[in-house]
């Protein structure tokens, strides 16, 4: 082969670490962002939190500072006077003791004080579970050690809504190893006071037996407490496919005696272990809040989950223009990255409230009317709006909340497909499933609308949608069917 230089031109995109962080940083969350400037500021120097306090503090200390010679006479002074002879044995306060400090400790009071003080170091943070709520009342039961060791292996086979996942010959099994001369019948008879326990329906393995455990813990003089007994022992299927008329044959009751034993078993809790398990609250943090002044709806940011950063002046001031050892190196290095970094959240700050601010103007009636006025949305009318790409557009909505008056939405949520309808027009996805919850809601409920029903409803208000996207935008908000639904009045 013979060899040659070629010349040729050509162009490509390359991505400068700066904007590989700027993108970085525009899809986190506000959570993750102040992990990251967390992480930022502890490994460079130059970064430091800008709590815009410093300056304010050192002018007011210089206006406040007195001439020396002041200073002095007045310390003389102050001890003259300290030194007289009429100073009195106990001098006079503006308070008293009660004033300040409780005269009965907060643990001491009464749990019906109204007034009573729960500080957060006497707020318990560990999280209760099933187990330790069993193994508790275990611990107070008279049993041996053979019956303890199968109760723990029992306790230790049970769901987090309560129900034994294992049979009884596994849980056998698993105790032959440890114990000897063990039977099956010993292992029921643990089951059986393990299920006589708190809360009421634990240790049961399917639905039927924990109904069945809970109403043999009801009071003997509940109301229609036999009748309930019997439906659950019996006619459990047919009350799971609602299948009153049936109910009502077998049992010789009627509609208003069988809604009375109906209404009683709804009140048991298929899911006892709920009842101990702690569920913790998470609250979500809003980027953005919208809300209406003068008529006019205004964007502001949450300046609360922005980090304000600046430029340490310090390191800042070690530079030195012509020196290129290794520790000014690293100094100019750290100072251009940090400022890097500030760049960034700014640009992430104002990205954010340009597509905020975009999607406001263009939901101004879901802001006025709710889910039924929600315009249809994608990520191409504000990318073409703002002059921005499409992935950009997705990475802001990410993980991204708006405060309104109407709740905190994800910025995602006002984004939504369209369908055409008779007037030429088009509808949300949003709108219909709104309209399809308000009709659920208002239908009569021992004739539940079907889905066929529903779409010809949706028909003749002017949206045209097929069966299955009704069906389909039900089972997104979590609907049962219409046989599922069937209640007896």
């Amino acid at each position: 082969m013979k060899q040659s230089l070629q010349l040729k031109i050509g162009q490509s995109l390359t991505m400068t670490p700066q904007l590989q962080q700027a993108i970085r940083l525009l899809q986190l969350s506000s959570i993750e962002l102040q992990a990251e400037v967390q992480e930022a500021l502890e490994s460079n120097m130059m970064l430091e939190m800008d709590d815009g306090d410093s300056e304010q503090k050192s002018s007011e200390e210089n206006s406040n500072r007195e001439p020396e010679g002041k200073k002095e006479a007045d310390s003389t002074d102050k001890v003259t006077d300290l030194n007289q002879d009429t100073m009195p044995d106990e001098l006079a306060v503006d308070s008293g003791w009660d004033d300040i400090y409780d005269s009965v400790p907060n643990y001491a009071k009464s749990n019906t004080d109204k007034n009573s003080y729960d500080g957060f170091e006497n707020q318990d943070s560990s999280k209760n579970t099933l187990r330790e709520h069993l193994e508790w009342q275990l611990n107070l039961a008279q049993i041996n050690d053979s019956d303890k060791v199968i109760a723990m292996t029992i306790i230790d086979s049970l769901d987090d809504d309560g129900y034994l996942m294992g049979a009884l010959e596994e849980i056998l099994a698993a105790v032959e190893e440890d114990l000897e001369d063990v039977g099956i019948e010993e292992v029921e008879a643990v089951l059986r006071m393990i299920q006589s326990m708190g809360p009421a329906g634990v240790g049961a393995r399917d639905i039927q037996e924990c109904l069945c455990l809970q109403l043999k813990q009801c009071n003997v003089d509940t109301f229609r407490l036999e009748e309930a007994k019997v439906l659950i022992d019996n006619y459990l299927d047919l009350l799971a496919a609602h299948d009153y008329n049936q109910l009502m044959r077998k049992m010789k009751l009627d509609q208003e005696e069988l809604t009375e034993v109906v209404k009683l078993i709804q009140s048991m809790n298929p899911r006892p272990g709920n009842e101990i398990s702690d569920a913790y609250t998470e609250y979500v943090i809003p980027d953005v809040y919208v809300k209406k002044v003068k008529g006019v709806w205004k964007v502001e940011l949450n300046t609360d989950g922005i980090p304000n950063l600046k430029i340490n002046s310090t390191y800042a001031n070690m530079i030195r223009r012509a020196d290129n050892s290794d520790d000014n190196t690293s100094l100019k290095t750290h100072l251009q990255e940090a400022r890097w970094f500030i760049k960034s959240i700014r640009s992430r700050s104002e990205t954010l409230l340009r597509v905020t601010t975009c999607i406001v103007e263009r939901q101004r009636a879901f802001l006025e009317h709710g889910d039924e006025a929600m315009k249809p949305l994608v990520l191409h009318d504000v990318a073409e709006t703002l002059g921005m790409h499409e992935s950009t557009i997705s990475r802001v909505t990410t993980r991204k909340y708006m405060h309104t008056p109407r709740g905190i939405f994800e910025l995602k949520y006002f984004f939504s497909s369209h369908v055409g309808t008779n007037y030429g027009g088009v509808c949300s996805s949003t709108a219909i499933r709104a309209l399809i919850k308000k009709l659920i809601s208002a239908e009569t409920p021992n004739k539940p609308l079907s889905d066929s029903k529903l779409a010809a409803i949706l028909e003749d208000q002017g949206i045209n949608v097929a069966r299955r996207t009704v069906a389909k935008y039900r089972e997104a908000m979590a609907i049962p069917p219409s046989n599922e639904r069937k209640r007896l009045s």
